[in-house]
């Protein structure tokens, strides 16, 4: 039976500690960033949800709408899927250019891929502000159209870092492409 170097030993036990060390302090940094990510959500969730709840009622019931029009309650449920999805699809960007290691070019387009995805964001609180709360649906269709090319720009930076993160943004671009056309249709609609 051999004896071993003490050295040898506390240095494979300082690697294994090292390492738990560092995993735990990657699952809390990775845990942070999502819960950044479904934060920044939740907050243009609510902008935009402060926004709607100022235009509808009276103005809003007013309004000639097409036969083809959701009913309200739908738009909840939808939006508050969407903005999840949006979070992860974030985060699934964020976590392959910061948190596993990358340097160099995935990081750049990571960091390029968030900061449109950031302005995007703005984009998507604004369109509440001019549609329900300003009462202005032509403006809407303006900004709207800015926001679906922001989304179609988001999806292909992020399907360049990761392609789940592109296809996970997929539905929010259908959805946004309704709503734009819904958007057109009621501005033509009411049209002074």
């Amino acid at each position: 039976m051999g004896v071993g170097n003490g050295g040898e030993e506390q240095a494979a036990v300082r690697v294994v500690v090292n390492a738990r060390g560092s995993m735990k302090d990657s699952v809390l940094r990775q845990t942070r960033a999502l819960g950044v990510s479904l934060a920044a959500s939740g907050v243009v969730a609510i902008i935009g949800g402060v926004a709607t709840s100022r235009g509808l009622g009276a103005w809003y019931e007013a309004l000639r709408k097409p036969a083809w029009n959701p009913p309200s309650w739908i738009f909840g449920p939808v939006w508050t899927l969407l903005y999840v999805l949006m979070a992860v699809a974030a985060y699934v960007v964020w976590r392959a250019g910061f948190a596993l290691g990358a340097a160099g070019e995935v990081r750049r387009r990571a960091n390029v891929a968030l900061v449109v995805y950031a302005v995007h964001l703005a984009f998507n609180a604004l369109w509440s502000w001019v549609f329900f709360a300003w009462q202005s649906p032509g403006w809407a269709v303006l900004e709207i159209g800015v926001l679906w090319v922001l989304i179609l720009v988001t999806i292909a930076l992020f399907a360049r870092i990761r392609p789940m993160a592109g296809w996970i943004l997929v539905p929010y671009a259908a959805w946004v492409t309704f709503a734009a056309f819904l958007n057109f249709t009621l501005w033509r609609l009411n049209a002074a």
